[in-house]
């Protein structure tokens, strides 16, 4: 399971990796020089507050770095536990019969594998955008990574897939027994209320490669 130390870990070995200091790697990426301080770390009740990944892909921009490289970061030895191999699919893939399951979990041997965080979700997988339907925040090309089991709210980023086949990558602005609305990020493209009947699955987008 990813723990909360090691995400801080990784960002503080990351800084100094290119010889910035916590709050000037924050500065680098356009941040508040604050973002990453150890005062930011805890919150006021006492819990863990974790860095947003919005941040995370913007320092891993600001110093060309990678996923991949920014796992490395994160365990404190070979047995950390802290990464997991997942499939990666095409976006055209995702839409196709037998590639997933009831669930949504993809299924079937083959895929191209990544390295990410274990996210403590054993069916996470990554999809390659196509299409223009989330820009300006996700482009073509971009990589996404989902996670069937995690919780959905308001507001979450989302792939929907219909029982037509349809893929949705969008924003969940509402949810009720007979259906759900979504929010097109990009305004050329029209929001969507779906019938619950017509929904295969929704799983939430937990990370991008911005």
């Amino acid at each position: 399971m990813l723990r909360h130390q090691d995400v801080w870990r990784a960002i503080d070995r990351l800084a100094a990796e290119y010889g910035y200091s916590a709050s000037g790697l924050a500065r680098r990426a356009g941040l508040d020089p604050t973002t990453f301080n150890k005062s930011k770390r805890i919150a006021r009740d006492g819990k863990p507050r974790w860095p947003t990944t919005e941040s995370i892909s913007k320092i891993l921009v600001a110093t060309n770095s990678t996923m991949g490289q920014f796992v490395t970061l994160l365990s404190d030895g070979v047995e950390g536990g802290v990464v997991h191999r997942i499939p990666v699919i095409g976006y055209a893939q995702t839409g196709r019969q037998g590639y997933f399951d009831d669930a949504g979990y993809p299924t079937g041997n083959g895929w191209d594998e990544v390295d990410f965080p274990n996210i403590g979700d054993s069916h996470a997988y990554a999809l390659e955008i196509s299409g223009d339907s989330m820009q300006p925040v996700y482009r073509d090309g971009d990589t996404i990574i989902v996670s069937p089991q995690a919780n959905v709210r308001r507001g979450d980023r989302v792939v929907v897939r219909t029982k037509a086949g349809e893929i949705l990558a969008k924003q969940l602005v509402r949810q009720t027994a007979n259906r759900i609305e979504l929010h097109s990020i990009n305004k050329a493209h029209d929001d969507v209320t779906i019938a619950a009947e017509d929904i295969d699955w929704m799983a939430r987008i937990v990370w991008a490669s911005q």
